[in-house]
């Protein structure tokens, strides 16, 4: 999977993961792999910081809570805020991939 084009994807991936249902990191990262079919492998590298600037624009907020299995973890939710910015942000996504398909017209 093209790590580029994932670049621009990342917040909007994990936007829709928490408009679902609360997660813990590890939990997202798993989500993703699945959905991926083993394809795309997000990184704690990558989710944390990633995580933290959608806490910094508050479209998540974060809560400690105990596991299924007795652990504590580190939960996230989505906001109002962050409900409306995923909404504007799968728009543009829409408008981009509509124009890369009228671009493609007639190449495929």
């Amino acid at each position: 999977m093209d790590r580029e084009l994932l670049k621009g994807s990342i917040e909007i991936l994990l936007l829709s993961l928490l408009a679902e249902v609360d997660c813990y990191g590890y939990e997202m990262t798993k989500k993703l792999r699945v959905l991926s079919d083993d394809a795309y492998h997000m990184n704690e590298g990558t989710l944390y910081p990633a995580l933290k600037r959608l806490e910094n624009k508050d479209c998540v907020s974060s809560y400690w809570s105990q596991g299924m299995d007795g652990n504590r973890r580190k939960y996230y939710s989505i906001t109002e805020t962050g409900r409306k910015v995923l909404a504007d942000k799968l728009s543009n996504w829409k408008q981009i991939n509509q124009l890369i398909d009228k671009t493609l017209e007639g190449l495929l």
